[in-house]
């Protein structure tokens, strides 16, 4: 069984996360651990018709980002990897700094410091030289930033068809298999 943390972070997007946590409740080999920033619960009250209540429903364990000691907060607590799904640059730059306020940030730095993958879904733009540091900073502690750039070759019909694409692209990162969209087959016209 792979165990996922996800983390929802204040970012506009948090769409993203609660597709991600939608397809991870259909995978039966996938254990999802949530965590939502108080920022995430003021995005979602704003772009979503999803009660807090109901997000946290979609999770098999949901953690309140106030809580240090909770599982996640340790290496020795085994894990595939996390997610934060969107990224705000705030919780970006606590990461890229180690600063370990919150829940969400100290379980992304475990993740880092036990060699596990980070996959961090940034939602800003355009970047300024300070997000794109911090962004490098990630990158060299071994993370991954995966920013939610859509692509076209799947003909996309709907916004959720381009939220399925990058949903689908962060399940690679972490072997998967999904069905979210058509992978490019090449072109042999």
């Amino acid at each position: 069984m792979k165990k996922l943390i996800v983390g929802l972070s204040g970012s506009s997007g948090v769409i993203y996360g609660i597709r991600l946590l939608e397809v991870l409740r259909g995978i039966p080999e996938v254990e999802s651990h949530l965590i939502l920033s108080k920022g995430a619960e003021v995005t979602l009250r704003l772009e979503t018709p999803y009660s807090v209540d109901e997000v946290k429903s979609l999770a098999d364990v949901s953690y309140d980002p106030g809580n240090l000691a909770a599982a996640v907060s340790s290496g020795s607590f085994r894990v595939s990897g996390m997610v934060v799904m969107p990224c705000s640059m705030k919780s970006l730059a606590q990461i890229a700094l180690s600063l370990n306020d919150n829940l969400l940030t100290r379980a992304a730095d475990v993740t880092l410091k036990e060699r596990r993958k980070l996959v961090l879904v940034p939602r800003e733009t355009p970047l300024h030289l300070g997000h794109l540091r911090h962004m490098t900073a990630v990158t060299e502690m071994g993370g991954v930033i995966l920013p939610p750039v859509p692509s076209f070759y799947h003909a996309p019909k709907t916004i959720m068809d381009l939220v399925d694409q990058t949903v689908g692209k962060v399940l690679d990162q972490f072997g998967i298999e999904h069905r979210l969209f058509q992978r490019w087959g090449g072109d042999d016209a």
